[in-house]
């Protein structure tokens, strides 16, 4: 063998182990991370999903793990347990937790549903067009669902008596289905997912009425990222971030939805992806990108509504004491408001 291409390859060996052996160490530097959505994964995942493809959590010293949940409140429960860094849950959840549990420390750190997703979904054909018509019905909703535990203050804004409202409790999986077959008047649930789940079921759009809340006068917030008090304490640059890196992300979905949504694709090849960048665009079009995001940049939140959200959690949840809304949202990790701004 020619001596010289003998020392090259020798070389070329050597590189490549080095290289391993940086990429090993660099892999060891990163700050593992563990986070749970709210629910499966879907089109509003794709925010997410794309920060941690894109390598943008990697950017910023991250080694980030993602789960699928099962609902808000098993994520919050996560987080709150410590069996998770972070994670995607209602807001509403962290005001009752906190309400109970005072001393938890439990804080949101970015709202990405500036507006609750939750509505009343019903058929055009019933006849119910407005919240008045709603009393004397039959909803029907699992017993954690958002709507149906934030109904009270839809009722209230609505001026009339949640309690002239019959519940059917059912699991999530065939909620749409009793709307569809006429079962029950109605159902509770986020917009985005209810009307695509009925749409599944042979009922169109245009054949649907669809309350939202924040529509019939509800100042409620929705889903926010949150952290586990110890993680936040050890590990603040790391959640700075995090944050950083979905802002990124989030904006690039903002931008291109379709492509943002092959990501969900990506992590889940069984989804449907033309009904996930969908569900996506009515999201990020509904409860993401609102006049107050415009205004004050995304992941933020105005102390007035702040203030009247909690309030309107704490009547809607029968709950004993009322947490400082200061105390429940910290606005400290957030990236710069520039780099928040969207148009």
């Amino acid at each position: 063998m020619n001596k010289s291409f003998s020392r090259l390859a020798r070389h070329a060996v050597v590189a490549l182990a080095l290289g391993c052996v940086a990429g090993s160490a660099l892999a060891q530097d990163l700050t593992k991370l563990k986070f749970t959505l709210d629910w499966r994964f879907e089109g509003p995942a794709a925010p997410f999903l794309l920060a941690k493809a894109k390598g943008y959590f990697a950017a910023e010293g991250l080694d980030v793990t993602i789960d699928a949940g099962a609902g808000s409140a098993g994520a919050f429960t996560r987080v709150a347990t410590g069996a998770y860094d972070m994670g995607f849950t209602d807001f509403n959840a962290l005001v009752e937790y906190d309400a109970k549990n005072p001393e938890s420390k439990l804080q949101a750190l970015y709202m990405v549903y500036n507006y609750t997703p939750a509505a009343v979904v019903t058929l055009k054909k019933s006849g119910i067009t407005k919240p008045a018509d709603l009393v004397g019905k039959t909803l029907a909703a699992p017993v954690f669902d958002a709507g149906r535990k934030a109904f009270p203050a839809f009722a209230k804004s609505n001026k009339f008596d949640p309690a002239s409202v019959k519940w059917q409790t059912v699991d999530p999986a065939i909620r749409e289905t009793l709307l569809a077959k006429g079962e029950v008047d109605g159902i509770t649930g986020f917009s985005f997912t209810s009307v695509l789940n009925m749409e599944a079921r042979g009922v169109k759009e245009s054949d649907l009425s669809v309350m939202l809340y924040n529509d019939y006068g509800v100042e409620l917030y929705g889903n926010a990222i949150i952290a586990s008090p110890k993680f936040l304490a050890e590990k603040p640059k790391a959640v700075e971030g995090f944050l950083r890196a979905f802002n990124k992300a989030l904006k690039e979905a903002i931008a291109n939805p379709d492509e943002a949504a092959t990501y969900v694709k990506k992590q889940d090849a069984l989804v449907d992806l033309a009904l996930e960048t969908r569900r996506l665009k009515m999201a990020l079009n509904s409860v993401v990108v609102t006049p107050e995001a415009k205004a004050n940049g995304l992941g933020s939140v105005t102390e007035e509504r702040m203030r009247k959200s909690v309030a309107e959690t704490v009547a809607a949840y029968d709950l004993k004491t009322t947490p400082d809304a200061k105390e429940l949202f910290n606005p400290a990790f957030l990236p710069a408001k520039a780099e928040r701004m969207v148009k």
